[in-house]
This record gives structure tokens, C-alpha cells and sequence, in this order.
């Protein structure tokens, strides 16, 4: 489910162009905000002359306003239907003390109404507007056509666009991840630094293990808690086979993560899914995961904190689950297409209902004990849109970097088992090539949309990270 998105608009103004364009200009972003279901912060039409920005008095009414509603507002967007005051609109963004995305639209001419009733300027004017901003410090972003008219498809998908960086930036810079254990020993590829992520607004919360698994003993078999969740369990995905007591120590230990998770505020877990928990509790833990995720509440396998990162920036960006899986095999001798996998905690979202199941994980358990590894969730995605992402901590250099990019889910034949997916990437070899050559970690995070150039204008312009936009 997406988020309700609230704007602060400024409408720019310079005062000898027409009052009409500003009128009409008005009237068409509010139409169309409407339509999106996004609420507007602007100010009123008596508040100054047309409700628009020109002077450093309607500069301070409108910073007022933004100030006002400033837990609501998500983003600022600036509409320009004739050349505007470039001033204004600045001190207008620093009088509100607002630190979100901006995005800068500006009206085409008509080419056959030069004239000075309908001539507008805002071709030239949205330079002024974008230098001052750039003077001031701020990082803004623009629409696809230079000049658009807000009715206009191509910038109704500019505002689609831009919404999605909206929830991304307001979501990263507030996120509160929990990291559940100590990473798998095998895996240094999980390292991470908390310092960077903390540097752009991500904390991270941790838990040992013990202090898991002891509370969860602790917990009486009939305890009410305990029992719904089971029943959420059984509900939530086929359990046939499954033992009961495996059931049961899924029940008992989501109870614990769920009062720690909510004790602490967290909206993004990492969890150490093998092989402690398995050795030292007897059952994998995915199905808890894929309930998360499902929930909007992500979490990644083996404490890969920098990849629930990228699952959470992926769902903010869509408004749908996501899930890591791993780079995993070729698929035969086709360079552009391979195969997704983890063993499996994929949300529901990714599978049809009548391919989704719980079982064991044979590969853990050809070495831990099948019966000690029941809770996995298993099925394959079946075709449609495809988004990935990587975020990490790049500590050699003390930087944080990314790629991004967007391909199919296709329905070519496979047959193996857990939670798995066959893709399509055009030029899938240079994007692989990329992830090694640049030091990426083997897991990436997916999700069924189309939302590459969200989190690349996410990425760059607001938190000024390296990010590679795989294309093909």
C-alpha cells in the first residue's frame, strides 16, 4: 500500500506577465495533484495577489504555511506558468527550513500566442529558478521536457516519479533497521559500516541471538499470543508437512522479534537465518520474514543490513513488497537472462496462490538436519516487471554506492525448489560485470515494478551517492 503524499506548491509568479496564466496554472496543478490523490500545501488566493510567490512578503506567508504543515510535507513542487522570481521562490525553501525534494515545472508557449496576453517566458524563467536554487544549496529535481503542461502524460509520469523519490528520501533518512545476531561467520561479504549509514539518517538496532531465543523458550505452549500467531501462520501459507513443533518454535520466536521490533520503533530487519538458529533452535525462521515483508515491513537474509536497505528503498519506491535474493546461476547459454533464489523468504506478493508453500530447506539440510530447517517458503514469481537495486557501504573508499536497474520476470522452463524467479536484464553480462569489477555483494534486492530511475534520482541528487543505472 502506497503512502499518502502531501506537497507544499509554490506557484511562481513575475507580475507583469498576464494574471490568467497564473490563474489557469493554478487551477491545472491542483487538477492534477487531485487526481494523484496527493493533498497540497499552498497558499490561498487573498493570501497574496493569484495565491502565487513574487516578493519576500509572500515568500514569508508561504514559508509560514510550509512551517505550519511541516510534519506533513514530503516534497515541495514549484510550478511555473510564466517566467516566476527566481528570489522568491529561494527564500520562500529557506524561510521554510524544509529539507525534502523539489521539483521544478514550468509551462511551454504556445508558439502561435507570442503576444503579451498568453506569452509566459517560463522556458527561460525555470533556468533563473533552477540557478537560484543551485546558488542556495539545494538539490532539486526536474521534469523529463524542459517546459510540460501538468495535464500532459509526460508530466503526470514526472509526478509519479517524483512521489516515489519523495517516499525514498523520507523513508531512508528516518529508517530504523534492526539487525538480529551476528552476521554468518562465512560471510564477510555482509560487512557493513553503521557510521555511513548513520551519516544520511539510518540507525541500526541489534539483538543477540540469546536474547532471542531465551524469551521465546520462556513462552508457554498455550500462551494466546503464541496460538494466533500459528493461526496467522496457517493462514497465511500452505503447511502441510509440516511438523507441529516446528510450527510452534516459529510462533514462539516471532512473538519476541515482533515486541522488539516494536519496542524500538524498527521498520527493517536483517536476520542471522543460519546456522545458529537452526543449530541452536531447530527451525528456519523465512516464513516470519516473508510475513514482514509482506507487511511493508522488509527483512533480509543472513544480517545483510546495507541489503534490507535496498529492499526498503525498493518498496518505497513502488509501494510494494520486496525481497533479496541471490545473483544465483546462468540460465543455460542465454548471456541476458538467469536465475533469482534464496531458500526462501520471499513475500507472498511475489507468488501465485496456488505456488506457495512451506518446506524444509534441503541444501541447509543436507548438513544441519532437514528437521531442524522447516519454515522456508517456496514458489516461482511468474512473469512481469522486474526491479533491482544494491545499496552498500563502500569502506575502502568511505562512501556509500548503489546500482540500479529494471528487467522481466519471464516464464521460461526451470524446475528447482525454495523461492526462486528466471529474468530477463538486457546486457545482463555488463551489469554482472559491474557488480564485480565495483566490489558488490552477491545478494540484490527485487521487486515487481518498474523503478530504476526512481531510486537513481533518489540516490544522486538527495543523499549524493555513486549510483550505476544499468540500462542496457
Amino acid at each position: 500500500m502506497k503512502q499518502e503524499i502531501t506537497l507544499g506548491v509554490i506557484v511562481g509568479n513575475r507580475d507583469f506577465f498576464p494574471d490568467a496564466l497564473i490563474t489557469e496554472g493554478r487551477k491545472d496543478i491542483l487538477d492534477v495533484l487531485a487526481e494523484h490523490n496527493i493533498t497540497p500545501i499552498i497558499l490561498d488566493e487573498e493570501a497574496t495577489k493569484l495565491g502565487a510567490v513574487e516578493t519576500w512578503q509572500h515568500a514569508k506567508k508561504c514559508a509560514d504555511l510550509f512551517k505550519q504543515h511541516r510534519d506533513e510535507i514530503d516534497g515541495i513542487l514549484v510550478c511555473l506558468p510564466n517566467f516566476g522570481d527566481e528570489k522568491g521562490i529561494a527564500e520562500t525553501i529557506k524561510l521554510s527550513g524544509l529539507q525534502v525534494p523539489i521539483l521544478v515545472q514550468a509551462y511551454p508557449d504556445d508558439v502561435t500566442q507570442l503576444i503579451p496576453s498568453r506569452r509566459r517566458d517560463a522556458f527561460c524563467g525555470k533556468i533563473s529558478v533552477c540557478n537560484n536554487l543551485y546558488q542556495y544549496g539545494y538539490d532539486y529535481s526536474v521534469t523529463d521536457l524542459h517546459t510540460v503542461h501538468p495535464k500532459s502524460e509526460s508530466f503526470k509520469a514526472d509526478l509519479q516519479q517524483f512521489i516515489g523519490v519523495c517516499r525514498v528520501v523520507k523513508g531512508l533518512k528516518n529508517a530504523r533497521l534492526g539487525a538480529v545476531g551476528a552476521r554468518p561467520n562465512a560471510f564477510n561479504t555482509t560487512r557493513y559500516s553503521e557510521k555511513l549509514l548513520q551519516s544520511v539518517g539510518m540507525s541500526v538496532q541489534t539483538i543477540d541471538l540469546t536474547d532471542v531465543f531465551g524469551p521465546a523458550r520462556k513462552l508457554a505452549d498455550d500462551d494466546v499470543r503464541v496460538k494466533e500467531r500459528i493461526d496467522r501462520i496457517m493462514s497465511y501459507v500452505k503447511t502441510d508437512g509440516v511438523p507441529s513443533p516446528s510450527l510452534l518454535k516459529m510462533a514462539k520466536i516471532g512473538v519476541v522479534i515482533d515486541d522488539w521490533m516494536q519496542e524500538l520503533d524498527i521498520t527493517a530487519s536483517a536476520i542471522q537465518c543460519w546456522d545458529s538458529l537452526q543449530l541452536n533452535y531447530g527451525v528456519n525462521v523465512c516464513t516470519l520474514m516473508s510475513m514482514m515483508s509482506e507487511q511493508l515491513l522488509p527483512s533480509a537474509c543472513e544480517v545483510d543490513v546495507t541489503g534490507v536497505v535496498s529492499m526498503y528503498a525498493l518498496q518505497l519506491a513502488s509501494g510494494t513488497p520486496s525481497a533479496l535474493v541471490d545473483w544465483n546461476n546462468n540460465y543455460a547459454d542465454d548471456p541476458n537472462k538467469c536465475v533469482l533464489f534464496h531458500c526462501g523468504n520471499w513475500a507472498k506478493s511475489f507468488f501465485p496462490e496456488d505456488d506457495f508453500e512451506m518446506g524444509y530447506a534441503p541444501i541447509l539440510g543436507s548438513t544441519l538436519g532437514d528437521e531442524n530447517t522447516y519454515g522456508i517458503v517456496q514458489g516461482r514469481t511468474p512473469a512481469g516487471p522486474f526491479s533491482y537495486a544494491r545499496v552498500t557501504t563502500d569502506d575502502r573508499n568511505g562512501v556509500i554506492k548503489a546500482y540500479v536497474g529494471d528487467g522481466m520476470f519471464v516464464d521460461d522452463p526451470m524446475e528447482t525448489f525454495g523461492s526462486r524467479a528466471l529474468v530477463e536484464v538486457p546486457d545482463l553480462q555488463d551489469l554482472l560485470r559491474h557488480i564485480v569489477k565495483n566490489g558488490f555483494e552477491h545478494h540484490a534486492a527485487m521487486n515487481a515494478s518498474h523503478s530504476g530511475a526512481v531510486l537513481q534520482e533518489a540516490f544522486e541528487t538527495y543523499f549524493g551517492w555513486d549510483v550505476y543505472h544499468h540500462t542496457g
